[in-house]
């Protein structure tokens, strides 16, 4: 309830910078137990009990400074990086862009990280009280990115309760080629490799961006069954601009927040029917209600993951829209999020 009176002061400042206050702020957090979840919240998806679907998205806490901090705000898993082999600073400054009227961000920031053997140490001493995801991605000057990612999965195997393999980004140039073809098919075997050597095997996920056609999502969607993924992060941020009002709308980079709603749940809608249901769907991309979430949910997600609206609506945003979609579960009948997944 405070945060509408403090938000005026973050934004009068840069926004990575009000971005890095944030994080600070939260990596001191008192982490307090996770508040026990509606049962009708609980979920599995490729083998975890999430105690809810919400998550947090990629991108917010890329060297998992301020993990407990955001599991005690409410969110069900939590997912660190992206990451690369190799630190890295990203791209020029200023490279984060507020955009009010839309209530979006335009970014640029290009897997700007400490690099994944300074974060995973951060993401072994968290106490996890919701599942932790790692991002992985390759280094913009790699000479061969599939043996990043291998390295990348490798690592965060050992730690993660599950790893996102990101070739989604709009902001390290070419990534987003391997989303295809035989490129995709070679990185998605090595990955799968990777992950079997530690004693565990966690899950694998894939995170595709928005920017797709029919015939990519099709090709993409066989690739990730064959290859064993077992979950699709759809999406990313997008390169596309639609109807904007804010004068930051000519900034280069990949969209988020609301604006991006619609292209989101289309892709949704697209890979559902790709997959057939063979593959859990993670829903982002304008999510910032119980309502869109629930809708996400309808349309066929299993989870659904969020980040921009987290600006715009402050750090009680999970609690209300957890509490939210109990609510629209029950009103519906629904026994249990797995039971609400559709069509």
């Amino acid at each position: 309830m405070l945060y509408p009176l403090i938000r005026p002061a973050l934004f009068a400042i840069d926004a990575e910078r009000a971005h890095g206050l944030t994080l600070a702020m939260l990596s001191r957090w008192p982490g307090r137990p996770l508040l026990q979840s509606n049962p009708v919240l609980r979920t599995t998806v490729a083998g975890l009990d999430f105690a809810n679907p919400l998550g947090l998205a990629a991108g917010v806490d890329k060297d998992g400074r301020a993990i407990d901090g955001f599991f005690s705000l409410g969110f069900g898993s939590v997912e660190i990086g992206t990451l690369t082999p190799l630190p890295q600073p990203g791209n020029p400054r200023p490279r984060v862009f507020r955009l009010r009227e839309d209530r979006a961000v335009i970014n640029r920031m290009g897997f700007n990280n400490g690099g994944i053997d300074a974060a995973l140490p951060h993401a072994a001493a968290a106490r996890r009280q919701g599942k932790l995801g790692i991002n992985v991605g390759a280094n913009k000057d790699a000479t061969d990115r599939i043996a990043d990612y291998r390295i990348g999965v490798e690592k965060a195997a050992q730690v993660a309760d599950y790893v996102t393999i990101n070739i989604s980004s709009p902001n390290t140039p070419g990534l987003r080629d391997l989303q295809h073809g035989s490129a995709l098919a070679e990185l998605l075997a090595a990955a799968d490799e990777a992950r079997r050597i530690p004693i565990q095997r966690p899950p694998l996920f894939l995170k595709v961006a928005p920017d797709l056609n029919a015939r990519e999502i099709d090709g993409i969607a066989r690739a990730a069954i064959e290859n064993r993924i077992d979950a699709l992060i759809v999406s990313n941020t997008t390169l596309s601009r639609p109807a904007l009002q804010s004068a930051r709308a000519v900034e280069t980079g990949g969209l988020s927040g609301a604006p991006l709603a619609r292209l989101a749940r289309q892709r949704l809608a697209d890979f559902r029917r790709a997959t057939d249901g063979a593959l859990p769907l993670i829903s982002v991309g304008g999510i910032g209600s119980a309502e869109e979430s629930y809708a996400r949910i309808r349309a066929g997600a299993s989870l659904v993951q969020l980040y921009t609206a987290l600006v715009y609506e402050g750090p009680g945003l999970a609690r209300r829209i957890t509490d939210g979609l109990a609510k629209l579960l029950e009103r519906d009948g629904f026994a249990s999020v797995a039971e609400a997944v559709g069509p």
